[in-house]
């Protein structure tokens, strides 16, 4: 009996040290939990590549503004917790199934005999000859006044939609007065976005369709030289063939979320922690405006999705090169040499080192290897992709 007394004497012990508090320091009638997760950023560790840093970006998001469920505000700080450092505000042109519950909302604060009316184009009949009423540039606005407080760049932007099937989805970037875009005709939007300076990506190539064809205003687009970038990951989307055409039409490469709800329904939470986000990443001398869009006309980019990248084996292969530290532990009497790999980053790679089999270096992680006395050390990097059916083998020097 004594013997249980103490038992349970201990689990009594034991459950009061779980109940974890601490004393509020303002409210003296108050205690907190220890276990409350604070509300921390996610830093993602990339490296140099050629002198340029790394920026992480997502080019392609919405909020209530347009068919989003989250204000831009929270758009801005959901970036930056999750280790953005560059944002894109996306909305609809066309397209703002929200707009009418806000019109609803206010209509009782009208003058008398006034009506306000949603000027969403797209799939109510109506046609677009009194063009666009609402003001488009304030979604941007309202990121631009919250990204200050979190050192998040943001990139003006507005998507021209079109049916996806026949026509399909376009962001315009760095835009400087979304209200003057929008044309019936769609490749006349893309100029008027290129008037103000703008670049226009093609967005999900392959959504609600059979196959990566292009529809013919996308080859009227692309031949006319109003596309460019083009994204080769949506979301859970890849689209591997685009590789090969974004290479031969001479256009940036993105990765974006095209995020509507919380990131959080997208990226969930596994037991290793919360998946990252779809980034592009830009290789850039700052994160202004000015060199984030020198960066893409000048197609540094990778794309990055669910631990995979994407771009030109030339790009993808530097940046592998500046991610691993290579180090010669032992050389042995005939020569052969045993040589650590070292991930410096925050990306998993997926390796073969010449014939063997594939295996992950994880982030922040070693393995070690042996070389043969005056063998090269050639690494395949197997979640990288630099065409549709291609992964660049990387020459390591030691």
């Amino acid at each position: 009996m004594k013997k249980l007394l103490i038992i349970a004497a201990v689990l009594t012990a034991s459950a009061a040290s779980a109940q974890s508090y601490y004393q509020d320091n303002a409210n003296v009638d108050m205690v907190r939990h220890y276990n409350q997760k604070s509300r921390q950023r996610r830093e993602i560790i990339l490296p140099v590549v050629n002198g340029y840093n790394i920026y992480k970006s997502d080019l392609h998001t919405h909020s209530i503004f347009s068919d989003g469920s989250v204000t831009p505000e929270f758009r801005v700080e959901e970036a930056w917790l999750e280790g953005l450092d560059v944002l894109a505000i996306t909305e609809h042109l066309e397209y703002r199934p929200y707009e009418q519950k806000m019109v609803n909302f206010l209509d009782d604060l009208l003058p008398e005999g006034t009506k306000a009316t949603n000027t969403n184009i797209i799939g109510t009949g109506k046609t677009d000859a009194a063009g666009i009423k609402s003001d488009l540039n304030y979604p941007v606005r309202l990121a631009e006044a919250a990204a200050k407080n979190y050192g998040i760049t943001i990139i003006p932007g507005i998507e021209v939609t079109r049916t996806p099937e026949t026509i399909g989805h376009f962001n315009a970037l760095f835009t400087t007065d979304n209200n003057t875009i929008h044309d019936s005709d769609p490749l006349q939007a893309f100029r008027n976005a290129h008037a103000q300076g703008a670049l226009v990506m093609n967005n999900h190539p392959g959504w609600r369709r059979q196959n990566l064809d292009m529809s013919e205003p996308e080859r009227k687009a692309y031949a006319a030289k109003l596309i460019d970038g083009v994204e080769v990951m949506n979301g859970g989307e890849f689209y591997p063939r685009v590789i090969d055409y974004a290479i031969e039409q001479g256009v940036f490469i993105a990765s974006n979320t095209d995020i509507h709800g919380s990131s959080a329904e997208e990226y969930f939470v596994t037991t290793e922690g919360a998946v990252m986000r779809n980034m592009t990443f830009i290789l850039a001398k700052d994160k202004s405006l000015p060199s984030l869009k020198e960066a893409l006309k000048a197609r540094r980019t990778l794309a990055y999705s669910f631990g995979t990248i994407a771009g030109e084996a030339s790009l993808l292969k530097d940046f592998f090169k500046a991610s691993i530290e290579t180090n010669v532990v032992s050389t042995s009497s005939n020569g052969s040499r045993t040589v650590s790999l070292t991930n410096k980053t925050s990306i998993p790679y997926t390796i073969r080192i010449g014939n063997g089999n594939l295996t992950t270096l994880n982030p922040f992680c070693s393995i070690r290897t042996t070389v043969a006395k005056e063998a090269k050390l050639v690494v395949k990097v197997e979640n990288m992709w630099s065409g549709k059916d291609s992964h660049p083998e990387v020459e390591i020097t030691f």
